[in-house]
């Protein structure tokens, strides 16, 4: 049997391989940073084996509660993903797994690589409605990528920005993209005709190529958690932060939606920027009725779990959300979806999965598309 991270966005160190499939193995810290949970490797010459791969650093992982209850993903074809068995037990997460073909991919969740990536960026571009930007290099040297989309021009004058995967762990992030991207650019799609003849959209697919690449679980190449740059971001240390900032100071924000991943909660949620000093009751409505609107597009959104509100004044304003929401008094949101199952609406073989992911991408247009009017 033979295990190997050596690919992008692979992550994981071998630390011994015995006899009947038994292995133990570590996960790899973000580079110049504490942070250590996304895991991606393959396992090869196992077919047919009782496999024990044991996770020995589990509980020292940046959320170790996350582990309960969860089940990781496994593919022979790097397409489709599903759940294998697994258990936390003394600090160590035990995956258990019994290889039907020569080679299984083993993941925290269905990745998204920086080839498929750039497919995506591919696509986008043949859409006569996108202009794509290159807003600068991250520290690595990869492109920093902002898609332009409008139906119209002139375009229209409210602006919506919509980025992902700030924390490059959270794949779920860009798989979402893929299936808010799809429908927005159907131009036989009625609400994405609507949106797009009310609103100028600008998209950041990945905030974190660097990240992503090298198989982080919350940072970039340089060890810094992107969502608490926001204040003060620097092209020395956050240049993702900073260019993207920078351009949304020239545009304005009347939209702002930041999509990431949750480890320990099993649900889909919104939080939003109730506790920025200058919070108004407009944008306290249309927070309630967005949310009231994609409970109502989506079953697998739900709004009794979520993160604690922050009380007045006690946003942090070194994240995303609350940093947008205070800087261009605008409806700035953060969309949080499971590593695990939604315990509201399981599904038993993939768990919260690619293209389930792909669909909430879809109806948060129709949860926009109810508030849009009123963005001011």
């Amino acid at each position: 049997m033979q295990i190997s991270a050596a690919f992008d966005g692979g992550n994981i160190e071998v630390l011994g391989i015995g006899d009947h499939g038994r292995a133990r193995l570590a996960i790899r810290k973000d580079n110049q940073s504490d942070f250590y949970q996304w895991f991606y490797f393959r396992v090869s010459g196992a077919r047919g084996i009782d496999c024990r791969l044991e996770v020995v650093n589990a509980e020292g992982a940046a959320y170790a509660d996350g582990w309960r209850d969860y089940k990781p993903v496994a593919s022979y074809d790097r397409v489709r993903w599903f759940r294998t068995d697994a258990a936390y037990v003394d600090g160590q997460l035990i995956i258990h797994l019994k290889p039907e073909q020569d080679t299984v991919w083993v993941a925290f969740f269905a990745p998204y690589s920086m080839e498929r990536h750039q497919d995506l960026i591919a696509r986008c571009q043949a859409s006569p409605l996108v202009r794509v930007e290159v807003l600068g290099e991250t520290l690595d040297g990869q492109a920093l990528d902002l898609l332009h989309i409008a139906a119209s021009h002139p375009p229209p004058p409210r602006q919506a920005w919509i980025i992902a995967r700030q924390h490059p762990g959270e794949t779920m992030a860009e798989w979402w993209m893929e299936g808010f991207l799809e429908r927005l650019l159907d131009e036989d799609d009625p609400v994405a005709r609507a949106l797009l003849g009310k609103l100028t959209f600008h998209v950041v697919p990945n905030m974190n190529p660097d990240g992503s690449r090298r198989g982080h679980l919350r940072t970039n190449a340089v060890g810094m958690n992107l969502n608490r740059e926001w204040a003060e971001p620097s092209m020395e240390k956050s240049p993702e932060v900073f260019l993207v900032r920078q351009r949304m100071d020239v545009r304005g924000v009347d939209f702002f939606l930041d999509v990431h991943g949750d480890e320990e909660l099993p649900y889909n949620f919104i939080a939003g920027c109730e506790g920025i000093p200058s919070i108004t009751e407009h944008q306290m409505a249309l927070l309630t009725r967005y949310k009231a609107a994609l409970v109502t597009a989506s079953p697998d959104f739900q709004i009794e779990h979520g993160y604690p509100v922050a009380p007045p004044n006690g946003a942090n304003l070194t994240m995303a959300t609350a940093q947008v929401g205070e800087r261009f008094g605008c409806l700035a949101m953060t969309l949080e979806q499971p590593f695990k199952d939604t315990a509201n609406n399981p599904h038993p073989t993939t768990g919260w999965s690619p293209e389930r992911c792909r669909k909430l991408g879809r109806a948060c247009l129709d949860a926009l598309h109810q508030v849009v009017d009123d963005l001011r």
